[in-house]
């Protein structure tokens, strides 16, 4: 990599950001071919900084994007980073329909990481800024995501305030599903909670989601609390 490493230096000493960012892109590139992903943060980070001093916030969210995406599936923790960076740069530049997308992903890395209280908060600043943008399709589904995610963390006195706080917004689908599920969890009934968990449109949702229903803990009520498995629920 002593190449593009050469070509940056002379890029920086000449303020050439927008084009030093790039070199740094390509040895991105490399890192990824040669199968060194965890050295990607500091030359994904280092971009970012050089496009941002170039005035391009786009092509430096648009680097951690690229970089977040190389490094998901070996190095989820690592990719999370450059999301949340990622959504902190197009925030600044206030391009709110950008900051949603990069906050989708913030949201469903960190369940998939099983950092719930973390997420509860992601899932509530993407609520926010999908209203903002007007994505009114996308809240209801989100909302249900914040509630699996709050009785996951067995808050059922925050899920209640997330239904009727955004309830609203949800589709008549959405609005019977978390009627009902909420219900089976103020009237301790297990049987009613696994079956609205493994309902169709549950299972639908995006994959981090669908396998998160299945791990929410089902109430108790006056028995032994049956496993949450999902798959033989709504049978």
């Amino acid at each position: 990599m002593s190449m593009p490493k050469l070509a940056i230096d002379c890029y920086e000493n000449n303020k050439s950001w927008f084009h030093a960012a790039k070199s740094y892109e390509q040895i991105i590139l490399l890192a990824k071919e040669t199968d060194q992903l965890p050295e990607v943060e500091n030359y994904a980070n280092r971009a970012c900084c050089l496009y941002q001093q170039h005035g391009s916030p786009e092509a430096a969210a648009a680097a951690l994007d690229k970089a977040a995406k190389m490094t998901e599936s070996k190095h989820p923790e690592l990719a999370l980073g450059f999301y949340k960076r990622a959504l902190a740069v197009v925030s600044i530049a206030e391009s709110t329909h950008q900051a949603a997308e990069f906050a989708s992903k913030v949201s469903r890395i960190l369940v998939r990481l099983k950092k719930y209280e973390e997420a509860s908060k992601a899932l509530k600043k993407e609520i926010s800024l999908n209203l903002q943008t007007k994505s009114f399709g996308q809240v209801g589904r989100l909302v249900v995501a914040l509630i699996l995610v709050q009785l996951t963390l067995q808050d059922f006195s925050d899920a209640k305030k997330t239904f009727k706080k955004w309830g609203s917004r949800c589709d008549p689908q959405e609005v019977n599903t978390l009627q009902n599920l909420l219900q089976a969890f103020d009237d301790e009934d297990a049987e009613l909670a696994a079956k609205m968990l493994a309902s169709p449109f549950i299972r639908h949702m995006d994959v981090e989601y669908a396998l998160l229903s299945k791990d929410v803990p089902l109430p108790q009520g006056s028995g032994q609390m049956p496993k949450n498995g999902g798959d033989n629920a709504g049978n």
